[in-house]
């Protein structure tokens, strides 16, 4: 899945060691606003301090974030895991050219024809509506 909005938030980083292997690990996560006519807030992680360090995302970045959703249970309670495989920047201008063109076909798809001029006074189309 993907989703493409610029970042608003950074969470402090967090790490250990694992108590099964005893090797380090290293997760951030961040949060994602996009740009529709309602944005949506998400928060998605990278895990390992290579693709924290790879991909080196900063405030304010117009990104689009490839990620898998997968669920998890802990104590009967399930929790949502967000995580991102790939990270993309979006080219300036890019974001704001979207909704421009979205808007444009849907001007040209219109159920209705653009409305014309006014009939002249006296004309025969004398409808109140």
């Amino acid at each position: 899945m993907e989703i493409t909005g610029k970042i608003i938030a950074i969470l402090p980083a967090r790490e250990g060691t694992s108590s099964r292997t005893g090797n380090s690990w290293k997760t951030q996560e961040y949060v994602i606003e996009t740009h529709e006519q309602y944005p949506r807030k998400c928060v998605f992680n990278l895990f390992g301090a290579d693709r924290i360090a790879q991909f080196n995302i900063q405030m304010g970045e117009e990104l689009t974030v490839s990620f898998d959703i997968d669920a998890r249970e802990w104590n009967g309670r399930w929790f949502n895991d967000i995580r991102a495989w790939n990270v993309q920047r979006v080219q300036p201008g890019a974001a704001e050219a979207a909704p421009a063109e979205a808007a444009a076909s849907v001007a040209d798809n219109a159920p209705f024809p653009p409305a014309s001029e006014a009939p002249a006074e006296g004309s025969a189309d004398d409808l109140p509506f």
